[in-house]
């Protein structure tokens, strides 16, 4: 007999599909404001009142009382079981329907309990900023910054007091609710069995995912003590990389959220809420990732990064624009907005007001825009090798765009500005710019070629996409035997790519389950955890596996294995252009030996092909 379907996986589908995809193609669907009507299928009526909200992902007739999710939607039209509609769903998104075994049924168990666990730790911390003798200085805090006792209360503030067993003592002697501030990382255990609060003398931000649920928490030291913001550990139901600071709350606070603005701090946050800009979010200490850009295309068509002008903040939008470009599918947005030097959201806001703040956000920098004015200082364009250069610094950002018709218009821009025509661009987009190109583009250094490849986002996103693949589908390494090339990139992403192929070899039946166990506990594992929740969210390059597959689940599996492979060629070939460049160095330094001559002609002889 089957086992239970996960109620996180159940989530997690939910989150992925639409409601109007869902149900449109069943009953003819119009446009209706923000939500889209039809005659009820579920009973006789001549005048619409079946109505589809794609804000809440819920559909509600107000003739019959029907309603539901996209779930129960497929139950009640197909007549269909639970188990059969999620799996239903689940094709249509290129998800597989995870079974539970009763020790996973148990861990579900444990992990509900960790969510309660944590929400008696949010109401504790809550209590300490009202009745603890010790809070007047964060009250002090919070004023000083222009919060409000609603707004702090809004975003669930609190405080943990010095000390080092005051939660600790809010639990006790219940051992099984110790044990889960343990796992949840707010308590800490050390030599001698010695227990104590992770978080003190410290404001505390609760950090909340997309149902609501605190799943971990962000403090603010008031004293000297280093860091200055500190957040829980990962734990079972906590992956920095999946969550954002604020995205609840500000899907709370906008019945339409059209577009997020993404800054850097938790206060950045709160303090725009407190003067009515209710749609910032904020990175947990992290680059923003491709799971987040995915996240928040799912409830906006805008993101605007926020970064301060200074170099750092430079650095972050750089890594900001890599990121989201392969994305960029036509109808989203994206802008920057880098703020005057010295400058944060919480500054600028509170000394130029909400509505100026607005209007910078309003005229940010769109990403086109943003991309020419990079390169700008890198090419002349008043002479043709300045317009080469050009072409080549905008066709490497251009590479990494989605088919569509954003891509097509940014080529055409760049026909503009350098007289090449689209065929002639179309043509040079197809092969790859030299990895020093993003190493000049991202520093004020001359550029020293090396034969070593460093580590730069083009590497880590391939070693990713190849990682998350092998996750979703383990038995794609028998088609990689050699492994010789991989093993000699210097890239620690890539080696943990190389060591799961290694491990597949030996032990071919090994599950994700397996491969995550495997690394439980090491470093190598939380990133294993958080690239498996990704899925297909990072199976993209270009175009969509599952639109290529037309829906077809072998049409669906094949595409994967050649993403998988292409994936693992592309790596191989970096090994291919650091050794090419290895041996131009030796070529300019002294004269190449026959052996060495014969190696770089076939080496260019592959890279033309």
């Amino acid at each position: 007999m089957p086992g239970r379907i996960p109620q996180e996986f159940i989530d997690q589908l939910l989150e992925r599909v639409d409601i109007v995809e869902v149900i449109d193609p069943r009953v003819n669907l119009r446009k209706s404001g923000r939500n889209f009507m039809a005659c009820c299928p579920f009973h006789d009526e001549k005048t619409p009142s079946f109505s589809v909200q794609p804000e809440k992902q819920f559909y509600h007739c107000f003739g019959c009382g029907a309603g539901g999710n996209a779930i129960g939607f497929l139950m009640e039209y197909e007549r269909l079981d639970f188990p059969v509609a999620v799996e239903q769903l689940a094709a249509k998104c290129g998800m597989q329907v995870p079974r539970e075994t009763p020790e996973q049924h148990a861990r579900t168990e444990k992990k509900h309990n960790l969510y309660d666990t944590l929400q008696l730790a949010d109401r504790f911390y809550r209590r300490q900023l009202r009745d603890h003798k010790q809070a007047e200085k964060a009250v002090g805090y919070l004023k000083e910054r222009g919060l409000s006792g609603d707004i702090a209360a809004q975003f669930g503030v609190g405080y943990a007091p010095p000390g080092w067993e005051n939660l600790l003592s809010e639990v006790k002697p219940d051992n099984e609710k110790v044990e889960l501030l343990l796992q949840g990382g707010m308590l800490v255990s050390r030599d001698e069995n010695r227990i104590y609060d992770f978080f003190r003398d410290r404001i505390m931000f609760p950090i909340r995912d997309s149902r609501g649920r605190t799943i971990a928490f962000g403090g603010r030291v008031l004293g000297d003590d280093k860091p200055k913001y500190l957040n829980s550990p990962e734990s079972p139901i906590f992956h920095k990389g999946r969550e954002l600071y604020g995205l609840f709350e500000a899907r709370q606070a906008n019945k339409h959220l059209a577009r997020v603005l993404v800054v850097e701090g938790y206060m950045d946050v709160i303090a725009l809420a407190q003067q009515g800009i209710s749609y910032a979010v904020a990175t947990l200490g992290t680059a923003t990732s491709s799971v987040h850009i995915q996240q928040l295309f799912r409830h906006c068509s805008e993101i605007v990064f926020c970064f301060d002008g200074d170099a750092a903040g430079l650095k972050a939008a750089r890594r900001a624009l890599d990121t989201v470009l392969p994305s960029m599918e036509d109808g989203r947005q994206v802008r920057f907005l880098l703020l005057p030097t010295g400058e944060d959201p919480d500054t600028l806001v509170r000394s130029a007001g909400a509505d100026q703040f607005e209007q910078r956000v309003s005229t940010a920098t769109p990403l086109s825009e943003y991309i020419f004015d990079a390169v700008a200082e890198h090419a002349d364009t008043n002479t043709a090798d300045g317009k080469a250069r050009l072409s080549q610094l905008v066709l490497q950002f251009v590479q990494k765009l989605p088919d569509g018709a954003f891509r097509a218009l940014m080529l055409a821009e760049l026909g503009q500005r350098t007289g090449l025509t689209a065929d002639t661009l179309t043509r040079l987009a197809q092969y790859e710019i030299e990895p020093e190109v993003e190493q000049e583009l991202t520093s004020s250094e001359p550029v020293q070629r090396s034969a070593r490849r460093s580590h730069t986002p083009e590497t880590f996103s391939l070693a990713e996409s190849a990682i998350s693949l092998l996750l979703y589908r383990p038995q794609l390494a028998s088609q990689v035997q050699d492994l010789s090339v991989l093993q000699q990139l210097d890239d620690a992403d890539i080696k943990l790519l190389t060591e799961l192929l290694q491990l597949l070899h030996k032990r071919p039946e090994s599950t994700t389950g397996v491969l995550l166990g495997y690394w439980y506990g090491k470093p190598e594992g939380e990133k294993l955890s958080g690239l498996c929740g990704c899925g297909i969210e990072l199976l993209r390059e270009g175009v969509d596996i599952l639109d290529r597959a037309g829906g077809d689940k072998m049409e669906f599996d094949a595409g994967i294995e050649r993403q998988f492979l292409d994936t693992v060629e592309k790596l191989k070939g970096l090994h291919n252009q650091a050794r090419i460049r290895q041996l131009l160095i030796v070529a300019r330094e002294a004269q190449l030996d026959e052996q060495q001559r014969v190696e770089l002609a076939q080496l260019l002889s592959v890279r033309k092909m």
